[in-house]
């Protein structure tokens, strides 16, 4: 099992959403580095579980990315725990992550705990309308997020989030200039191998997600297109 640090391309699978055993297998069997479980709305912790014991038939990591104290449960390799920094609700950047811990923190390995800086960017996502997320932000905007999560905050993940579209190339190729430890992740709107190499260039790892749900085979190729493209 590869290190989160080693991750280039991720799939991220939405419990909320219906997938079919032999699609579940291409997925966990196309080479991806990893499987992360999480989603914006419907999660719980009967589909999260669901999932969970579907993915562990095979080899590949799973994380879960909390969204829900409801669907806690132990069996992970990573729970991922996100921080929307601008988010416009202050509950989405300590609140929801100091009540897992107060629940949960004694029950998780604290080397499987990985915070997550988020940088929402899609005004039109549902996580950008769940957290009051301000979208309206420039370059040098989210560059301050991200020296704030990588350099004040010692976050082990940068996250640029465009989920529901493509977003700006020149953004992530900033942000990865500017961490300086962290791993920068990019997702949202990756639907052709095409967008997935060019967020490759700049982004230490790719989640492609929604695709999987609309065109299962080209989210399959966007694995070997990630991974023969150089950060």
């Amino acid at each position: 099992m590869l290190e989160y640090h080693q991750w280039r391309h991720v799939f991220k699978l939405d419990p909320n959403k219906s997938i079919s055993d032999e699609a579940l297998e291409k997925v966990c069997e196309s080479g991806t580095d990893a499987i992360i479980i999480g989603g914006s709305d419907g999660v719980t912790e009967d589909n999260t579980l669901d999932l969970l014991l579907r993915v562990r038939r095979y080899s590949v990591a799973c994380a879960l990315e909390i969204s829900s104290l409801e669907a806690l449960t132990p069996g992970y390799d990573y729970y991922l725990v996100p921080s929307v920094l601008n988010a416009g609700d202050l509950e989405w950047v300590v609140g929801k992550q100091h009540e897992a811990l107060k629940a949960y923190g004694e029950l998780i390995e604290h080397e499987t705990l990985l915070a997550e800086g988020y940088c929402v960017l899609n005004k039109e996502a549902k996580v950008a309308e769940r957290t009051k997320a301000n979208t309206e932000l420039d370059r040098e905007d989210v560059e301050a997020y991200a020296r704030l999560a990588d350099q004040i905050f010692r976050m082990p993940i940068v996250y640029i989030e465009y989920s529901g579209g493509f977003g700006e190339p020149d953004i992530v190729k900033q942000v990865s200039r500017v961490v300086e430890s962290a791993k920068v992740f990019y997702g949202g709107g990756i639907t052709s191998v095409e967008e997935a190499k060019t967020m490759a260039h700049f982004a230490d790892t790719i989640v492609v997600g929604n695709v999987i749900y609309d065109d299962l085979k080209a989210a399959l190729k966007t694995v070997q297109a990630v991974k023969e493209t150089a950060s």
